[in-house]
């Protein structure tokens, strides 16, 4: 059994968290987010410089809250009773932002003797699977769908923590995409629910429909990603059409089509390529309900063997408890903690 201290500021969220392990079952214990959405919306996307005040400010009264919240007491040397590790996420995200956990996290290492492990991002997404209350049964190899909004990966995994990325976008990702699909229908931040919200009001029933939207690189037989090229033809069907204000949800609901059809499309080849016994969707674009919905639906049909697995609603963005799931799972591979002094961030840490 272990408990384990997690700290998450790779963009906008400032988030810590409790998590218990005992063998292959994890237990959240406390879970804490303290979100910046309104502070950045008026920019229609995250202000690094915004980003890493405001987690200054947020920081410590997240780690107390949580460690509250998850019932930890200190003992006499002011240590929380109990606590056998730290984790936190070094990269990949803004400098700034990573800096603040990181640094806190390190101070707190120091000052309690616990051990510190350095975290990918995206790894604890992958891992944030392990979070639901039956711990899925992973066989391998399986392919993993990641993406949000500063990621949009397709990785295969051969055996725990073994990562190759055999698909990436070569522009923007997914999450980058329905931010400014958002702005350009007028829908506010952050893009990707605003759409969502849109489309459900779209009614083919009643409403006319708009001109079909590219799928970018669907027959592609790669695996890579591109949306910037969407974001453009949406931008000039707009302005060929003077009352498009008045159709928002059927643009809403035919934009996010696309964007969900194109990541549909390439984790289905990939995992007939590579003849995955696993599907995994994470990231926080995993949290769209139509993502949600047909991945695992055409997978079934296409690849009826193949388990599909995605993390709970409440994991999916950017949170403390996927980086300490990733780190217990770490931890028991004879992952060894590196030295405080040798514990720096990585902006641009692939997987």
């Amino acid at each position: 059994m272990m408990k384990i201290l997690a700290i998450e500021s790779s963009c906008d969220e400032t988030a810590a968290a409790v998590v218990e392990g005992r063998c292959q079952r994890l237990q959240v214990l406390s879970n804490i987010v303290s979100s910046q959405i309104k502070l950045h919306r008026p920019y229609g996307g995250v202000v690094p410089e915004l980003a890493a005040r405001e987690h200054i400010l947020n920081i410590l009264p997240v780690v107390q809250k949580t460690l509250s919240q998850a019932g930890l007491t200190f003992d006499r040397q002011h240590k929380p009773k109990g606590l056998g590790m730290l984790a936190v996420t070094a990269g990949p995200g803004l400098a700034t932002s990573l800096l603040v956990g990181v640094e806190t996290a390190k101070a707190l290492a120091y000052a309690w003797q616990l051990p510190l492990l350095p975290i990918n991002h995206i790894a604890g997404h992958i891992y944030s699977v392990f979070l639901a209350d039956h711990s899925p049964d992973i066989k391998f190899p399986a392919v993993i769908l990641t993406v949000s909004g500063g990621h949009n990966l397709l990785v295969l995994m051969t055996k725990h923590l073994a990562f190759h990325t055999i698909g990436e976008t070569r522009d923007d990702a997914a999450g980058e995409a329905f931010d400014k699909g958002a702005k350009l229908l007028g829908l506010g931040y952050p893009g990707g629910p605003a759409i969502a919200k849109a489309a459900t009001l779209f009614n083919p029933a009643v409403d006319p429909a708009v001109m079909p939207l590219p799928r970018p690189m669907i027959k592609d037989q790669g695996l890579d990603f591109s949306f910037s090229g969407l974001k453009t033809a949406l931008l000039y069907a707009l302005a060929k059409d003077q009352h498009w204000n008045k159709r928002v949800p059927a643009y809403a609901s035919e934009y996010q089509a696309a964007i969900i059809d194109v990541l549909t499309d390439k984790t289905i080849k990939a995992a007939q390529k590579y003849k995955a016994k696993t599907v995994i969707l994470s990231g926080g674009v995993s949290a769209n309900e139509l993502l949600r919905q047909k991945l695992p639906a055409t997978l079934k049909k296409t690849c009826p063997s193949v388990n599909f697995y995605c993390p709970p609603l409440a994991y999916t963005t950017d949170n403390a408890a996927m980086i300490a799931s990733a780190a217990y799972r770490q931890w028991p591979h004879g992952k060894k903690t590196t030295a405080l002094n040798k514990v720096q961030i990585k902006p641009n840490w692939e997987l």
